[in-house]
């Protein structure tokens, strides 16, 4: 053996110790991480499946913080609906069971009631989370209804609710006050009724029913329609009948019946019966026109009450609110549309004519998108604000002898309307669809949680190391590693002298 033999020899050990060293640095991370390598190129083959394992648990994630957000966001939607349906129903109650008792004002307690409930209805459909209002459709930036105090009383040059209302009233009474009927004389021994134009207010002739002896009628036929009652030469007798048909603005049917009677003082709902049909025409003629009046001041008022409503709230893009053109009211002729600048608009959220659970999808995984938006606009929804509304809005008066029957009128159409028909949305309807989606949310994440399971268990496989591999490997390799390293310093210790 020669010297430089040694020293090729020792150089040799030494890059085997460290080579070594290193494999056991790399060991000793493998045990404290559980991971093959600190990067993809340290897995060989593997670093494809490695990354597409990787993509698809980062998908998963996403999802599952999706259905996480939207979850939330759909649990705050079902107790504001479920809140929003209790305020629905205290509100039935109130109108319902109200009896007409003025406060020492011009309205009842039921009516105060109905406002602060109004309050609160406008401030549920106003939930909002994470910075998006949850019911106002695509608009999720800003609250999706307006002030009640805007949404009654308007604001400067805009016009609320209050004001289209009397607006509305007006144009249905009339300036005469009877509905936009005119009652005439066309003969001596007839009595005629027409509407004052054409136009979508005040009473709509639907017929008459005659049982006056002698009597004939026609109509209503014509435009604007009219109809008449002719006595002829004969008087009806004590007890005839005539029974006149009436639509009203908000679409109701009510009829008014007079009685002929012998009394010289008749009821109302009476007229008397004089000494020649001419004379009894013209009594007819008043009576008419007494009874016109008090319908209308009652049944009308609240009808048209109704009627404002719907031409205030019910709207979309397509159809804004409606006001009477005017003025004069009590003489128009048509509606017009409200705009921006002059009438409040109540709901300013997405107004579009398409399903409003379209407005807000969440996808819960690669080929399921589950559909959750809600506009406050809504049928079920506008009907309780608007009825809230049209209750809160009406004034009355004690010295109103019609007063307390027009507040029965109203009574009746609001709880109606807050009991809401068999056939349209309810709000129970919306919490069911809601419900869908949460259910489909959540089987979503059900499976994204087992699949996720899986992966990560075929992701360790190929990453991860045995523990007690690693251990086993790192015990031979610390006893060879000593071996080599006596070998080495033999090795170094020897020299020419030691040699010779």
């Amino acid at each position: 053996m020669n010297v430089t033999g040694v020293g090729l020899s020792a150089a040799m050990s030494i890059r085997t110790v460290l080579e070594m060293r290193r494999q056991l640095d790399d060991l000793q991370r493998q045990l404290g991480t559980g991971k093959k390598s600190v990067d993809y190129a340290g897995l060989g083959l593997d670093r494809g499946l490695t990354i597409g394992l990787r993509a698809q648990l980062s998908a998963f994630a996403g999802y599952q913080q999706t259905i996480a957000q939207v979850g939330v966001r759909l649990d705050l939607m079902q107790t504001a609906l479920d809140q929003f349906g209790t305020v629905t129903t205290s509100a039935k109650n109130a109108v319902l069971q109200s009896r007409f008792a003025l406060n020492g004002g011009t309205t009842t307690q039921a009516q105060a009631d109905t406002r602060t409930l109004l309050d609160q209805a406008v401030a549920l459909l106003n939930t909002a989370a994470d910075n998006r209002y949850l019911f106002a459709g695509r608009n999720v930036d800003r609250p999706p209804v307006e002030s009640v105090e805007r949404i009654l009383n308007g604001d400067g040059a805009r016009a609320g609710f209050a004001q289209v209302t009397a607006e509305r009233r007006l144009a249905d009474l009339g300036a005469n006050g009877l509905g936009r009927l005119v009652v005439g004389a066309p003969s001596a021994t007839a009595v005629s009724l027409t509407e004052d134009a054409v136009s979508p207010f005040g009473f709509k002739l639907a017929g008459v029913q005659s049982q006056l002896t002698g009597a004939t009628v026609s109509g209503p036929a014509g435009t604007p329609a009219a109809l008449t009652i002719d006595l002829g030469a004969t008087n009806p007798n004590d007890g005839d009948t005539v029974r006149f048909s009436f639509t009203l603005p908000d679409g109701t049917s009510r009829e008014l019946v007079l009685t002929a009677t012998n009394s010289p003082t008749p009821a109302p709902g009476q007229f008397a019966i004089g000494a020649t049909s001419d004379v009894t025409a013209a009594n007819l003629g008043v009576a008419l026109t007494q009874a016109l009046g008090t319908l209308a001041a009652t049944e009308l008022v609240a009808a048209s009450a109704v009627a404002a409503g719907n031409d205030f709230f019910d709207t979309d893009a397509a159809n804004p609110p409606r006001r009477v053109a005017g003025p004069p009211f009590d003489s128009a002729t048509a509606l017009v549309a409200g705009t921006a600048a002059d009438t409040v608009f109540w709901y300013v959220g997405d107004d579009g004519t398409d399903d409003p659970r379209g407005t807000a999808v969440a996808r819960a995984d690669q080929s399921l998108s589950v559909s959750y938006g809600v506009r406050a606009s809504e049928r079920a929804l506008r009907r309780t604000v608007q009825s809230l509304a049209v209750f809160s809005v009406a004034t009355f008066s004690a010295g109103d002898p019609n007063a307390e029957t027009r507040y029965a009128a109203l009574q009746q159409r609001v709880g109606a309307a807050l009991v809401g028909p068999a056939n349209e949305q309810k709000i129970s309807d919306i919490q069911g669809e809601l419900a869908g989606a949460q259910v489909a949310l959540n089987a979503a994440k059900d499976r994204h949680r087992q699949t996720a399971s899986a992966l990560e268990g075929l992701l360790q496989g190929v990453e991860g190391v045995s523990t007690e591999e690693v251990a086993a490997k790192i015990l031979a390799l610390q006893t060879s590693l000593q071996g080599t390293l006596q070998t080495t310093a033999m090795l170094l210790r020897t020299n020419l002298l030691e040699y010779l």
